[in-house]
C-alpha cells in the first residue's frame, strides 16, 4: 500500500472538500476497480465519493457524483482494511475515474456510524478537509473473460464478484463457457498537490542528491568515453608495412591479435617470415610510425606486398628482439589471420603462447603452422576468442571500458544506453516499490502462492516482475538496436584506402577480382538518425529523473533511502555478478552445443567481407605513405638473440620480477596492516578507561571500609553494602546544595549515567541433599552445578506453604524462579564455576524508599542463605555525554567454606561503528584485500596440496584470512544485536530492562578476532623482511637447530612440570598464587622473568620457600646457559655461503635500477633544455 501523507496537506488545501485521486480505466474489455484503505487510526471514519470522467463535487449546493459510501470502524475487515469495488458493468464506455476521500468529524461519526438509521443520507458539509491521521491506499483492477469461437476474448455474461481481492478473482457467470480471470496491479497515482507543497531540497535531499550525483557521473563518463573514442579512432586502420616494395604485385592482409593477460603488449621489434607451398617472404618488420602497435588486447592490421603469390600458406615464423624495457619486452600472441586480397581466402595461425624469456618455455620465437579445421574448433581456442568478445561487447556497462576499437557502436553511445537503462529501471522500481514489498510480505500467508522450499512466490510477484522487466528492458533494447543500426556518415573501407595508397593506379575490374557473393544486409538507418537516437535517450532520461524526484518527495527522505539501498544493491549485483556469469554461461553453452565453424562474427568486425578494390577517400585513414621510398629498404642488421643472450636476458628478467614482487608484496601487506590497525583501534572507545574507572570507584566503594564491595566476606556484610551503598547509588538524589535534581529521571546518583530500564539482582541456589555422614548434620549443600540447581517456586521465606502475611509483588516475584527466556540472560563463567542463565530475580524498580523497604524485607526473609551459590547484580548504563553504553555485572560467589568471593565486570560498548567516512572506506578496502588474499591462497592450495599446510607462513596467512572472515561474520552478528537493542530502546524510550550480556559476548569475540588479525599481520612482517640478511639469518638458524630446540623444549617441559607439581603441592593452602595449577604455572613464569616478590614464598614457609625458590632459579640459569647453543648455530649459519640467497640479488640490483631511472630523467631534462635554447635562439 502507498502511504497518503494527508495531514501535511491540510494547510495547502484550504478550498478543497476532498482529497482527490485519478485512475485511468481506458481498456478494450470491461474491468472492475477495487479500492483498499488502511487508516493508521482505526477509530476514524471516512466518506468516499467517485465520478466517471470528471471530478466529483459534493457540498450544500452541488451534488455531482456517481456513487458514494461511508467507511465506519465496524466495516473494517480482519486485517483492518476498508474495501470498496466498482464492478465491470459500470466501467465500460468510460476512460477515467476520479474519487475523493474525506475524514468525518466526531459529530458525523456519532450520527452516521453509531446511529445506523441515518446511514442512507449523505454527510454534506462546506468545511475544508482536515485530516487528523494519514492513511494507506491500494488500487487495482480485475476482470473476467472467456474465449469465443473466433478465439477472441469476451466478457458478456461475466461479472466480477464482490469477494475479489488482490490474490483471487471471483467471477459470476450466466453461461457455462470456459472463462479466465485477470488483474493488473497499477502503481499508485501521484499526489501532485502534496508534491508541489513539499518540494523542498532540505526535506528530500536524498533523492535530489542522488539524481545530481548520477547526472554528474553520466557527464564524466561521457567525457571519458569521447576521449577513448578518439583513441580508438586512431588505433583503427590498416597499416601498409614500411618495407613494402611498390613494384610487388601480390597483396596479403595480416591481422595480429594480442592477448588480454597482464603485460601482454610489447614494445620490442617484431619480425616475421610468411611461407607458402611455392615461395616465402623475406624477413619483414611490423612497424607503424603513427601509433603504438601490439598493445594489450589490441588487433593490428597490416598489408604486405610480395612479387607473386606464395601459394597455399604453410606456416608463419614470428619473433621479437626483446628490446622492450621490463615487462614491455614480453608479448602474448593469441593468433594471426592472413587474408589473400586477391582470392579473399582467410588462413588462421593459432599461437596462444607467450613470446617471452621469463614466461612459459622462455622462447621468443614461434613457428606457427596453418590451423586445421579441428584446431579452429578446439574448445580452448573458441572459448578464448568468444569469451572476451562477448564480455567486452555484449556487457553494456563493461563495454564502455573494453569496447573493440573497430566496432561502430561507440563508447559514447554505449554510455548513453547504459544510463537510459539505469534511469528507467530506477523509475519502474520506485513506482512499484511498495507493491513489490507487499506482494513479497503477503506471499507466505496465502494458499495460492507457489511454494519452493523455504521460498514463496505469489502471482502478484510474478506479474510485477514481468511488468518491471518489460518496462525497463524494452526501451533500452530498442535504443541499443537503434544506435547499432545507424550507418556512419561515410562508409569507406580502410582496407581499400590502404590499397589505394600502395597502388593508386590499380583499377577495379571483373578480371582482377573474383566474384564474391555478398551476404544479405540487415536493416540500417541513415546517419542523421543519430540525432534522433540521442534525442530520444535524453528525453527518456529527463522524464525518468523528473518522476523519480516526484515519487521520492511522496516517499519522504527515510523511505527514499531504503528504496535507494535496494536499487543500488540490485544494480551492482546485476552488473558485477549476474550479467557476467550469464554471458559466460551462454558462451560456454553455444560453444558446446551450437558451435559453427562458419560463425566468424568476431572476425567480421575487423575484416570486411565485401571489400573490393574500388579506390575512394577515407577520412579515418591516418597512415600516409607520401614519404615512403619506392624500393624496399634492406634490413642490414636484425637483432636476433642467440641462446646465450636469451639465457642471460631470462636470468636478468627473473631477478627484476623477483625484486618488484618483493616490493609489491611489502607495500600490499603494509597497507593491509595499516587498514587492520585503523579498523581495530577505531572500534575501541577512547573514553572507555575513564568510564570504567569511574564506575568501579562508584559502585565498589573501596574508600569506605564498612561498605567495600571487594572485602565482603559474610552475608551480613553483603546486605549492608547492598542496602546502604548500592541502592542509594542507582537513584539521582539531591544536589550538594539541597536542590532537587530536575530532568534526571532514571539517572544514577553521579548525575552522568542513565540507567536503561532498571537494575536486577539474581541469585542461583542449590538443592538440599542428605549428607553421607549424618552423625554431625543431616542436610548438606553441595557445590553448584547444572544438575543440582534449584528451580522450584517458593513463597516468601523459601517455604512452599501459603503465607497470610502480605508482601509486595516485587518481593513475591523474588522467590519465583525465572527462566532465561523471561530474563534474556546467558550463561556466565565465574571464578569458581559456570552459572546458568535462570534464577530468582528481584527488580530494583520504583522509588528509593520502596526499594529500601523491599531489601529490608528480603533481608528479614533470608533471601540470601546457606543454599545461595551466586548472586548477580546486572544493570545497563548509558552516558549521553560520550554516547557510551556500559554493561555492569557484579558477581558474588558464595563458597562452601562460608566465604564470599566478589568480582566486578564493567564492559563499555560503542554501537556507533562507522563514526567517520574513513572507517567505512577502510572496512570496504579491507574486505577486498581479504578476497584478494583468499584467491592467492586457494591457488597455492591447489598447487601445493598437502605441502601447503607444512609451510609456516601459509598457516599465518590462513590465520589472517580465518580471523578476518570470522570478524566479518561476528560484526554482522553484532550489527543485528545492535539493531535489536536500538529498536527496543527507541520503542520504549529506555524504560525497559535491556540486557547487554549477549552484546558483550559478541563484542568480546569480535575484539579477540581483530586482535589476532593484528597479531598475525605483525608476524607476517617477519616474512616480508626476509631479504634482510639478519632476519633471514635468524630464520635459517631456527630452521637449522629445530631438532635441538624441540629436544630442549621437551626437557624443559618435563623439569617445569616437576617444579609445577612441587610448588602446587607445598603451597596450595598457603599462597593464593598456588591455589590452582594454572595460577602456579603463572607464578613460575613470573619467577623466570624476575617479576616475583620472593617475600611471599618466604612468609609461606621459612625453610621450604627459599629452598624451592633457589632450586627453580638454578633452572632459569640452566636455560640461559642453553641459549649458547643457539648462538653457535647462528655463527655456523652465518658462515654458510648459501645465505646469499635468491632474495638478496634482486634487492642488491635495486640501486642500479634507480640509477638508470634517474639517468633517464636527467637525459629527458637535458634534451628539453637544449630544445628550449634552440627555440629561444630562433626567436620562437
Amino acid at each position: 500500500m502507498y502511504l497518503q501523507n494527508v495531514t501535511s496537506t491540510n494547510s495547502t488545501m484550504n478550498n478543497l472538500l476532498f482529497n482527490y485521486h485519478y485512475i485511468n480505466i481506458t481498456t478494450s474489455l470491461p474491468i472492475s476497480v477495487h479500492f483498499e484503505i488502511h487508516s493508521l487510526n482505526r477509530s476514524l471514519a471516512y466518506l468516499f465519493i467517485y465520478k466517471f470522467d470528471q471530478t466529483p463535487q459534493l457540498n450544500s449546493s452541488i451534488n455531482l457524483i456517481d456513487g458514494w459510501t461511508i467507511f465506519c470502524p465496524y466495516n473494517l475487515t480482519n486485517d483492518d482494511i476498508y474495501r470498496y469495488f466498482i464492478d465491470n458493468q459500470q466501467t465500460p464506455t468510460h476512460q477515467s475515474l476520479i474519487f475523493g476521500i474525506r475524514e468525518l468529524n466526531s459529530t458525523e461519526i456519532n450520527n452516521y456510524c453509531l446511529n445506523n438509521s441515518s446511514i442512507n443520507t449523505l454527510p454534506i458539509t462546506d468545511e475544508s478537509i482536515n485530516f487528523t491521521s494519514n492513511y494507506e491506499l491500494r488500487i487495482y483492477t480485475s476482470g473476467c473473460y472467456y474465449l469465443d469461437e473466433s478465439n477472441n476474448w469476451k466478457s458478456d455474461g461475466l461479472i466480477v464478484g464482490s469477494l475479489t481481492n488482490l490474490y483471487e478473482t471471483e467471477c459470476l457467470s450466466t453461461h457455462l463457457t470456459t472463462f479466465a480471470g485477470g488483474f493488473i496491479v497499477l502503481p499508485e497515482p501521484i499526489n501532485w498537490s502534496y508534491v508541489f507543497a513539499n518540494a523542498d531540497f532540505m526535506k528530500d535531499k536524498t533523492v535530489y542528491l542522488t539524481m545530481i550525483f548520477t547526472s554528474i557521473i553520466y557527464i564524466i563518463l561521457i567525457i571519458y568515453a569521447r576521449f577513448k573514442d578518439k583513441k580508438d579512432f586512431e588505433k583503427s586502420g590498416v597499416t601498409p608495412l614500411a618495407d613494402n616494395n611498390k613494384s610487388d604485385q601480390y597483396l596479403y592482409q595480416i591481422l595480429i591479435f594480442t592477448g588480454q593477460r597482464a603485460n601482454a603488449g610489447t614494445e620490442s621489434k617484431v619480425y616475421f617470415v610468411l611461407s607458402g607451398d611455392t615461395d616465402q617472404t623475406q624477413i619483414r618488420l611490423f612497424s607503424d610510425p603513427h601509433r603504438k602497435i601490439f598493445q594489450r588486447g589490441g588487433i593490428d592490421s597490416f598489408i604486405i606486398t610480395v612479387p607473386k603469390s606464395l601459394g597455399l600458406p604453410d606456416y608463419i615464423r614470428i619473433w621479437h628482439d626483446n628490446s622492450g624495457v621490463g615487462s614491455s619486452a614480453s608479448w602474448d600472441l593469441k593468433y594471426i589471420i592472413v587474408r589473400d586480397l586477391q582470392s579473399m581466402d582467410k588462413f588462421y595461425f593459432i599461437c596462444q603462447q607467450w613470446l617471452a624469456v621469463e614466461k612459459d618455455d622462455g622462447r621468443i620465437e614461434r613457428t606457427l603452422p596453418i590451423a586445421s579445421e579441428a584446431e579452429k574448433q578446439d574448445f580452448s581456442y573458441v572459448l578464448s576468442k568468444k569469451a572476451y568478445h562477448s564480455v567486452s561487447d555484449g556487457h553494456l556497462w563493461f563495454s564502455i571500458f573494453s569496447r573493440p576499437p573497430s566496432n561502430k557502436f561507440t563508447r559514447v553511445q554505449r554510455c548513453t544506453c547504459c544510463f537510459v537503462l539505469f534511469f528507467t529501471s530506477m523509475l519502474i522500481n520506485i513506482m512499484y516499490y511498495d507493491l513489490s514489498n507487499e506482494a513479497k510480505a503477503s506471499s507466505e500467508t496465502h494458499s495460492d502462492a507457489l511454494s519452493i522450499g523455504p521460498f514463496y512466490i505469489a502471482p502478484q510477484q510474478i506479474g510485477i516482475g514481468i511488468m518491471v522487466e518489460l518496462f525497463t528492458l524494452v526501451p533500452s533494447l530498442l535504443i541499443v538496436q537503434f544506435f547499432r543500426r545507424i550507418r556512419p556518415c561515410q562508409q569507406i573501407s580502410r582496407l581499400r584506402e590502404a590499397l589505394y595508397k600502395i597502388k593508386p593506379s590499380r583499377k577495379s575490374s571483373s578480371e582482377d577480382v573474383p566474384a564474391i557473393k555478398k551476404k544479405k544486409s540487415s536493416i540500417t538507418f541513415p546517419w542523421w538518425c543519430l540525432f534522433i537516437a540521442y534525442g530520444l535517450s535524453l528525453i527518456i532520461i529527463a522524464v525518468s529523473i523528473f518522476f523519480i524526484i516526484v515519487r521520492g518527495i511522496e516517499f519522504g527522505d527515510v523511505k527514499t533511502q531504503q528504496w535507494l539501498t535496494s536499487v543500488l544493491t540490485g544494480f551492482f549485483s546485476s552488473v558485477i555478478l549476474t550479467q557476467p556469469i550469464k554471458i559466460i554461461c551462454l558462451v560456454i553453452f553455444f560453444i558446446c552445443f551450437c558451435r559453427n565453424s562458419k560463425d566468424e562474427k568476431e572476425t567480421r568486425e575487423y575484416i570486411n567481407e565485401d571489400d573490393e578494390f574500388n579506390i575512394s577517400n577515407d577520412e579515418e585513414y591516418l597512415h600516409s605513405l607520401e614519404y615512403q621510398p619506392l624500393f624496399s629498404p634492406s634490413l642490414k642488421s636484425i637483432n636476433r638473440l642467440n641462446e646465450n643472450e636469451i639465457a642471460n636476458a631470462r636470468d636478468q628478467r627473473l631477478k627484476e620480477i623477483q625484486m618488484w614482487k618483493i616490493i609489491r608484496e611489502f607495500l600490499i601487506y603494509f597497507i593491509f596492516a595499516l587498514l587492520v590497525f585503523i579498523i581495530t583501534y577505531s572500534n575501541r572507545e577512547q573514553h572507555s578507561f575513564l568510564q570504567v574507572n569511574h564506575l568501579r570507584a562508584y559502585f565498589l566503594n573501596q574508600r569506605q571500609t564498612t561498605a567495600d564491595y571487594t572485602n565482603i566476606n559474610t552475608i551480613d556484610e553483603y546486605w549492608y553494602w547492598l542496602e546502604n551503598s548500592f541502592v542509594s547509588n542507582i537513584r539521582a538524589q539531591q544536589w550538594y546544595n539541597g536542590d532537587i535534581p530536575q530532568y534526571l529521571n532514571g539517572f544514577l546518583n553521579d548525575k552522568s549515567n542513565r540507567l536503561i530500564g532498571w537494575a536486577t539482582i539474581r541469585q542461583l541456589r542449590v538443592k538440599s541433599e542428605l549428607c553421607p555422614d549424618q552423625r554431625v548434620t543431616s542436610i548438606c549443600e553441595d557445590s553448584y552445578n547444572f544438575f543440582n540447581e534449584e528451580t522450584q517456586l517458593f513463597q516468601p521465606g523459601w517455604t512452599t506453604n501459603a503465607t497470610t502475611e502480605e508482601f509486595s509483588s516485587s518481593v513475591i516475584k523474588a522467590f519465583n524462579y525465572s527462566t532465561s527466556d523471561e530474563l534474556d540472560t546467558y550463561p556466565y563463567a565465574g571464578e569458581f564455576g559456570t552459572y546458568t542463565e535462570g534464577g530468582y530475580v528481584y527488580e530494583f524498580r520504583g522509588r528509593l524508599s520502596d526499594m529500601k523497604t523491599n531489601l529490608s524485607k528480603l533481608h528479614q526473609l533470608d533471601w540470601i542463605d546457606e543454599k545461595t551459590r551466586a548472586v548477580f547484580i546486572q544493570l545497563t548504563l548509558y552516558n549521553p555525554s560520550v554516547q557510551l553504553l556500559t554493561a555492569v555485572t557484579l558477581l558474588a560467589e558464595f563458597l562452601l567454606t562460608s566465604g564470599i568471593y566478589t568480582t566486578a565486570r564493567f564492559e563499555p560498548i560503542n554501537f556507533y561503528t562507522f563514526q567517520s567516512i574513513l572507517q567505512l572506506v577502510c572496512t570496504i578496502i579491507y574486505i577486498f584485500f581479504i578476497i584478494y588474499f583468499m584467491i592467492i591462497e586457494i591457488r597455492l592450495l591447489f598447487e601445493l596440496r598437502l605441502k601447503y599446510f607444512h609451510q609456516f607462513w601459509s598457516l599465518i596467512q590462513f590465520g589472517i584470512i580465518g580471523c578476518s572472515l570470522g570478524s566479518i561474520g561476528v560484526y554482522f552478528w553484532r550489527f543485528q544485536e545492535t539493531n535489536r537493542i536500538i529498536h527496543l530502546f527507541k520503542k520504549t524510550n529506555g524504560y525497559i530492562y535491556i540486557n547487554l550480556q549477549l552484546a558483550v559476548y559478541v563484542n568480546d569475540v569480535l575484539t579477540f578476532l581483530l586482535g589476532y588479525c593484528c597479531f598475525f599481520s605483525m608476524i607476517k612482517f617477519v616474512q616480508l623482511f626476509r631479504f634482510n640478511q639478519r632476519v633471514s639469518l635468524f630464520a635459517e638458524t631456527l630452521k637449522y637447530c629445530a631438532n635441538e630446540l624441540i629436544s630442549f623444549s621437551l626437557m624443559f617441559a618435563i623439569v617445569f612440570m616437576a617444579y609445577l607439581c612441587l610448588f602446587y603441592l607445598l603451597f596450595v593452602s598457603k599462597l593464593s598464587s598456588c591455589s590452582s595449577l594454572l595460577n602456579t604455572a603463572q607464578m613460575l613464569f613470573e619467577m623466570t622473568l624476575m617479576k616475583f616478590d620472593a617475600s611471599q614464598i618466604v612468609g609461606a614457609d621459612a625453610f621450604l620457600g627459599p629452598f624451592c625458590f633457589a632450586l627453580f632459579m638454578f633452572l632459569v640459569v640452566f636455560v640461559c646457559l642453553s641459549l649458547k647453543k643457539l648462538n653457535q648455530e647462528e655463527i655456523q649459519e652465518e658462515r654458510d655461503c648459501r645465505m646469499h640467497s635468491q632474495y638478496f640479488d634482486p634487492i642488491e640490483n635495486f640501486p642500479d635500477r634507480m640509477d638508470e631511472f634517474l639517468q633517464a630523467l636527467n637525459k629527458i631534462y637535458i634534451d628539453q633544455k637544449i630544445e628550449l635554447s634552440r627555440l629561444e635562439k630562433a626567436g620562437v
